[in-house]
């Protein structure tokens, strides 16, 4: 992995960001000056409160790296949430790393609390929809944070991490916490079977299915390969209706690697089928503290409903009202194509489009309703 984050740091500075929307900030904590990336998307103007989505980096990493590696910045700006990309300290090893309940003495559960209230200080901040995302290590953190800290954060994602097998006795969570876990099968940094002290991917998931009283079986689902030369495809498993209206979220990369699906740093075992940062927004966009968000019911609308999905070549949108706004975009947030719904049901044409996943956006004058939807041969 370390060959991995030098590449990104000879990659990243080359890639396109506004300077005036990125702050690097410090904070003293627990008698340590500790440092965080902020990124605020243009559409921020502080008349409404936004979202925060915390995204921890790996193990070895840093903030930087992680905020290009992981990368939501154009969701972001299309959605206008403000992330923080915390920096980790050293370890007795001398690496960068988060204390998710490892062998350390860095007190990073209060760090993340104390960002959350440094920030809101700052910035018109949403607290009930905080989030917590990362790679690895940071996924290990995003777990460690539901347990200690369900009060602050609604929701978590991991990629390519997993929990300790002792966590898995002591977690405390106060709450169902909807959880999604993106792993590969052939991960050989955190294992997905586990090892002697990583709780295997599975367990993890079954330990937050009981957890939020989740339906037990799953509905499966196997993603389009639209990407078959990248050696591996993904099979999604949704566990539904728990406490709250909470989910928890499964994507198993069948025959993926130690990475993040979607990047745009493409080392070998990235799955390309799937946009990991776009998912991860997708399910932190339907909750909040108090559980599933009715955007629907936001919207002024009964129910809104996109199918056949995935599809061949169109998409129907059943329950929407005059005047509507759909847009739909690339996972990564640019807009290809809008239209305006003269009716509650609406077919829309995706010849035009290539096989992948899109992100398709309903808007009214209120709330906006966002769905993943995928295109196939």
């Amino acid at each position: 992995m370390n060959k991995l984050y030098f590449l990104i740091i000879c990659l990243f500075t080359c890639l396109p960001i506004q300077a005036q929307e990125t702050i690097d900030g410090t904070l003293m904590h627990d008698n340590e000056l500790r440092e965080y990336t902020l990124y605020v998307p243009s559409s921020y103007d502080g008349s409404a409160e936004a979202p925060l989505l915390f995204n921890f980096h790996g193990y070895t990493s840093n903030a930087g790296q992680q905020m290009f590696y992981g990368n939501f910045l154009e969701l972001a700006d299309t959605h206008g949430f403000i992330i923080v990309h915390p920096q980790g300290l050293l370890d007795a090893n001398g690496i960068t790393h988060f204390n998710a309940e490892w062998q350390s003495d860095v007190d990073d559960i209060g760090f993340s609390s104390a960002l959350i209230d440094k920030i809101a200080s700052d910035y018109s901040i949403d607290l009930s929809r905080v989030y917590s995302t990362g790679m690895s290590n940071g996924g290990f953190m995003s777990y460690t944070l539901a347990c200690r800290l369900s009060d602050r954060f609604a929701a978590i994602a991991s990629v390519t991490g997993t929990m300790t097998i002792p966590q898995l006795g002591n977690c405390t969570a106060e709450r169902a916490v909807p959880v999604m876990e993106i792993h590969g099968t052939q991960d050989l940094t955190v294992p997905y079977e586990g090892s002697d002290w990583m709780a295997a991917v599975d367990d993890v998931v079954a330990f937050w299915v009981d957890n939020n009283n989740c339906d037990p079986d799953p509905v499966v689902t196997d993603m389009p390969d639209t990407n078959s030369s990248d050696g591996s495809t993904v099979t999604r498993y949704v566990y539904s209706n728990g406490d709250d209206n909470s989910s928890v979220e499964l994507y198993q990369v069948v025959g993926g690697a130690h990475t993040w699906p979607g990047t745009a740093f493409n080392f070998p075992g990235t799955n390309q089928d799937i946009n990991a940062s776009a998912l991860i927004w997708e399910f932190f966009s339907q909750y909040n503290l108090d559980g599933a968000i009715s955007s629907t019911e936001d919207l002024g609308h009964s129910q809104i409903l996109a199918y056949p999905n995935p599809t061949t070549h169109q998409i129907t949108i059943d329950g929407l009202q005059f005047n509507d706004h759909i847009q739909i975009h690339t996972l990564t947030g640019q807009k290809l194509s809008s239209y305006k719904a003269m009716d509650g049901l609406m077919t829309i044409d995706l010849n035009h489009l290539p096989k992948g996943g899109y992100l398709l956006c309903v808007t009214s004058d209120i709330q906006s309703w966002t769905e993943v939807i995928f295109k196939i041969d």
